[in-house]
């Protein structure tokens, strides 16, 4: 996404989540190393899902955020964040509309271990916002 010749601007993750038209499709906003930084609007649930090699990170830009476990859950708010440890099942849930930030492996598949039809590709992610 960037490289020496890309221009200097600041990214405001905030303003770039409100603009997404669809829930649950994470788009990438920038990337480093090996990891992208996405947005993405959340409501309702997600697949109970894992990903076997791979951390993520998940910060809450605005609202209210759920990560539930086989042994308990976690509840986020805004300017909080959880990393969620490889090979860890969980279910994101966002009772209203919740807008998050994530950090992960641009290994990393949406939705792990698990393809439903909220599951987005690579491609779908990378579209420009």
């Amino acid at each position: 996404m960037s490289d020496e010749s890309t221009p200097r601007v600041p990214v405001n993750p905030l303003a770039l989540a409100r603009a997404l038209g669809e829930l649950w499709s994470p788009r990438v906003i920038a990337e480093l190393d090996d990891a992208y930084v996405k947005v993405a609007k959340v409501h309702g649930d997600l697949a109970w899902h894992r990903h076997a090699d791979e951390d993520e990170l998940f910060f809450v830009l605005e609202g209210r955020f759920r990560l539930e476990f086989e042994d308990g859950a976690i509840e986020l708010g805004p300017g909080e964040l959880h990393v969620v440890p490889r090979g860890v099942l969980h279910h994101p849930v966002a009772d209203a509309e919740c807008l998050i930030l994530l950090v992960e492996r641009k290994s990393t598949q949406h939705t792990g271990d698990t393809v439903t039809a909220q599951t987005r590709t690579l491609a779908e992610r990378l579209r420009p916002l």
